[in-house]
């Protein structure tokens, strides 16, 4: 639709289009709003360019964008979270005919364009949306417990807890206990739901993402029982 709009003009690159290159910084420097789908593996070079210079954006990356120490640390400070649409419920991209309709997500939009989702990528962006700051409706620890839908939750007598530090395993974002005061791992995907209002991410199971003053004895990885689990955010109710 850019393109479409007369009062748009369009100039050829000289260069290669390279984000790095002085022409396309210079076109950066007079941007206002970053909209792309950058290379995902400069992702992370990517994102410190457009805080560099202190741009608004909204760009998509793999999922598992979220785990990369500079892009956590970024969305911890609050200089950075989701947008709006995650793994297959991100909008989708706009393919030629050539490229071929696959997946229950696949589809011919009222304009005739031919788009495929994907299950691995979502938004980043520093674009404040009202999505972000919707709360997250909870039960309860005994409501969990007692009503939750997950069988790994429901009958159980308490939610566990890790080997190695104080707090407890939230293995399902809609099972985080709306009473509980302490701090709860949770999975990375909690992120999609993460409303700034009503938490504080405290730090992630990697290395990286200690909390201010934890011992650096302590073994980051989650384990319970001796069996580590899978990578966590941190988080406590505000």
């Amino acid at each position: 639709q850019l393109k479409a709009n007369k009062n748009n003009e369009w100039t050829p690159l000289e260069g290669d289009g390279d984000f790095r290159s002085n022409e396309c910084i210079e076109l950066l420097k007079q941007s206002d709003i970053v909209v792309t789908n950058p290379p995902f593996s400069l992702f992370r070079e990517y994102v410190k360019q457009l805080f560099d210079y202190k741009k608004k954006f909204l760009i998509i990356g793999n999922i598992n964008c979220i785990t990369y120490k500079e892009i956590f640390q970024r969305i911890k400070n609050n200089e950075a979270w989701l947008g709006n649409g995650m793994g297959r419920w991100i909008s989708g991209f706009i393919v030629p005919e050539s490229y071929d309709l696959y997946g229950t997500e696949a589809r011919i939009d009222e304009g005739g364009n031919r788009i495929v989702s994907t299950n691995n990528c979502l938004w980043l962006t520093n674009l404040d949306h009202g999505r972000r700051h919707q709360p997250l409706p909870l039960m309860t620890m005994a409501e969990n417990l007692k009503y939750s839908k997950h069988k790994e939750i429901k009958g159980k007598e308490s939610y566990d807890k890790y080997d190695n530090y104080d707090a407890i395993e939230v293995p399902f974002t809609d099972a985080i206990p709306s009473d509980y005061k302490g701090v709860m791992g949770v999975p990375i995907s909690f992120l999609d739901k993460y409303n700034p209002d009503q938490f504080v991410i405290i730090g992630c199971s990697y290395d990286y993402g200690r909390p201010d003053g934890w011992s650096r004895n302590i073994d980051m990885a989650v384990s319970i029982n001796g069996v580590n689990v899978y990578k966590r955010i941190l988080i406590k109710h505000k």
